[in-house]
């Protein structure tokens, strides 16, 4: 009982060919290509395959024949009772052109040459997306049915199905998966496919959400997913059955979970936050599809949804996945597994296996040069307040990169320091002195820089002032608001005019601004401080939704407080004090920014404090008030000529500093 096979190094070939080779009888593949003659061979020694059962043809399914020679055809006439064709395009991504090519040719050429050397039966290997959109349950003995074979992956594999059904004179047996995925025992897969799209918005939300987090989210329609296992499984034993001939068999979940029901799931085993409460989409059937039609076809909402397709690396065909209304009666599938063992696992039961072969080999940014030495390569950095603090240790973790260094502060003897050290640890840096809030002498350093290095590739606005005075103590002082503005909010502004246009012309720039966590928690006594990263916050964002298309990037770190020589003596790491980062943590997070370019790095403190103050402002309020109340103002703070020592902190203050210890998690 010979077999011929194509795409035997597939991802369900190369499952499938494991069954079939402890079978009797020889195997006879197509290769493609040296490349898969040896993915061939590995196969076989992975998985201790007799070698002496294989025999390969070197030939392609878009060529007449399959590009086999007289003699080849001649010796496989006669010779094979079961001829499998799995090669295809599986892509809902892939170029319409290639698909047809691959699915409608490819299958005509496989099948005439399986009629041709006289086949015993010839396997199609098809797919439940020839039912394209229809809405209800589909049965095996359906095709002409199908509604809704826009997308091409669903057409191509439509018609060449029914070029099967239709024009074969030999026998056939056509199966059609649903959404497999990988191995319910190992997670192996090769390819990121249907639901593995969603892996990575799952993942962001990991990282930025603790997993208790109870989200909103939507209910869609009922995803058929597959591990290959059961899918080689089921096609080895239905093959290898008498009397089933020129039937489909739809191998998928009997009982398909809903696409809310499955997110739930796989966000739990990659510890995210689950959605609590969907909505069913099915609510949007009342309004007419004519509609949605003529809606999906403006240009600003076509743009939109390309930007979040691309933004979350999830194509626009998968998004409708979401929502998929056919469900697949697999009724003479159960009849021929009858007699055997053979299931569809419970995707509970493996979820976890998918999710950490996914992350551990399949995530795309495992393949990502994500060192801080790739992303910086050979690029220009700007980095302000670079004398001191948290831009001196960021200039020295840049040192043991490729990049030019643009320094930048007013202190020009430990800016010369911070040059000398970035050149010892063999980085390259140019300083210039610069106090940011003096207009004229800013716009002087920015043409020296365009001058002398051309476009700036990153600019890091981290040069700034602190002020902690309470409101009360602060309004004869209005000159604290003011100088605060002109460095924190129009020095960095001033940065951003003056570098901004050379990036959008290049259609390349990444701004990254210091912002305090002040901005979110509403920090007492910051007033001025606050208030100045909060305008370049707002600035920030407008400017992001302005130029998110043109190839600029901003980032805004709202740094918790950070042990400098901005911050004072009051919030030193003494008994019941305010825990600081350090400057190397504190330059970790630009580290982070720099390499993934995040909209916002902020610690669960801030987003947590945010998230109150936007859902309960006023319980927001009373917390900090509480804080300010137990924490009085330092004696500096009242009168700058005061020296005396710090005040010890109340109980209270330390029991408030204790709770908030992982701010700078």
């Amino acid at each position: 009982m010979n077999s011929f096979i194509t795409g035997a190094t597939g991802f369900i070939g190369s499952n499938f060919i494991k069954r079939l080779a402890k079978r009797p009888g020889d195997i006879y593949v197509l290769s493609f290509s040296e490349a898969d003659d040896q993915r061939l061979q590995d196969l076989i020694e992975k998985n201790q395959l007799p070698r002496n059962k294989f025999h390969t043809f070197r030939g392609s399914i878009t060529e007449p024949n399959l590009s086999l020679s007289a003699d080849d055809i001649k010796s496989l006439t006669g010779k094979i009772t079961n001829f499998f064709h799995f090669a295809a395009i599986y892509d809902l991504e892939a170029d319409e052109e290639a698909m047809m090519r691959a699915n409608i040719d490819g299958t005509e050429n496989t099948l005439r040459v399986a009629e041709r050397i006289n086949a015993g039966c010839f396997h199609y290997i098809s797919s439940i997306a020839v039912a394209g959109q229809f809405r209800g349950w589909f049965r095996e003995d359906m095709l002409n049915e199908a509604t809704g074979l826009d997308n091409a992956y669903f057409a191509t594999k439509h018609n060449a199905e029914k070029l099967v059904q239709e024009t074969a004179t030999i026998p056939w047996r056509a199966y059609r998966p649903g959404i497999v995925i990988g191995h319910s025992e190992t997670g192996e897969a090769d390819r990121i496919d249907g639901p593995y799209y969603f892996f990575k918005i799952i993942q962001r939300l990991r990282q930025s959400l603790p997993e208790w987090m109870p989200l909103l989210g939507l209910e869609g329609g009922r995803l058929n997913l597959v591990p290959v296992d059961y899918v080689a499984d089921t096609v080895d034993h239905i093959a290898h059955k008498e009397d089933l001939d020129n039937q489909c068999f739809h191998v998928v979940d009997p009982d398909p979970y809903r696409a809310g029901e499955v997110i739930n799931m796989f966000a739990e085993a990659g510890h995210a936050p689950r959605m609590a409460m969907r909505l069913d989409m099915r609510l949007f059937r009342m309004v007419p599809n004519n509609f949605w039609q003529q809606l999906g076809h403006l240009p600003v909402l076509r743009n939109f949804i390309d930007a979040i397709s691309q933004e979350m690396q999830v194509p626009k065909d998968a998004v409708k996945m979401f929502n998929y209304p056919t469900q697949f009666d697999c009724t003479n599938t159960l009849n021929a597994l009858a007699d055997s063992s053979i299931h569809c696992p419970r995707l509970p039961d493996y979820v976890n296996n998918i999710w950490d072969y996914w992350e551990r080999n399949l995530d795309p940014s495992l393949h990502v040069d994500r060192t801080l030495k790739g992303c910086v390569n050979n690029k220009v950095i700007v980095l302000t307040g670079a004398s001191s603090g948290i831009g001196y240790t960021t200039a020295l973790r840049l040192a043991e990169t490729n990049a030019t260094l643009v320094l930048i502060a007013r202190d020009l003897e430990r800016l010369q320091q911070a040059r000398n050290e970035v050149e010892r640890r063999g980085g390259r840096a140019f300083i210039y002195q610069c106090d940011l809030s003096n207009d004229e002498a800013t716009q002087a350093v920015l043409d020296e820089v365009k001058q002398h290095h051309g476009k700036v590739d990153i600019l890091i606005n981290n040069a700034g002032r602190s002020i902690r005075r309470s409101v009360m103590h602060s309004v004869e002082r209005l000159h604290d608001y003011e100088r605060t503005m002109q460095l924190n909010y129009f020095g960095s502004l001033r940065m951003i005019l003056g570098l901004l246009p050379d990036m959008v012309e290049e259609q390349s720039g990444h701004i990254i601004n210091i912002s305090s966590i002040a901005v979110l928690t509403n920090q007492p006594r910051f007033s001025a401080y606050a208030a100045s990263k909060s305008a370049l916050d707002s600035f920030t964002r407008t400017a992001g939704t302005e130029l998110s298309s043109q190839g600029i990037n901003f980032t805004t770190i709202n740094m918790p407080l950070v042990e400098t020589p901005m911050i004072s003596d009051h919030y030193r790491k003494a008994e019941g004090g305010i825990p600081l980062l350090t400057s190397d943590e504190a330059t970790d997070l630009i580290v982070k920014a720099i390499i993934e370019k995040p909209k916002r790095i902020a610690n669960r403190l801030g987003l947590f404090a945010a998230l109150i103050h936007g859902a309960y402002p006023k319980l927001g309020e009373l917390v900090m008030n509480a804080g300010f109340s137990m924490s009085p103002d330092t004696p500096e703070a009242v009168d700058k000529d005061h020296k005396a020592a710090p005040k010890e902190k109340s109980a209270e203050a330390k029991a408030l500093s204790s709770i908030i210890r992982e701010i700078h998690m």
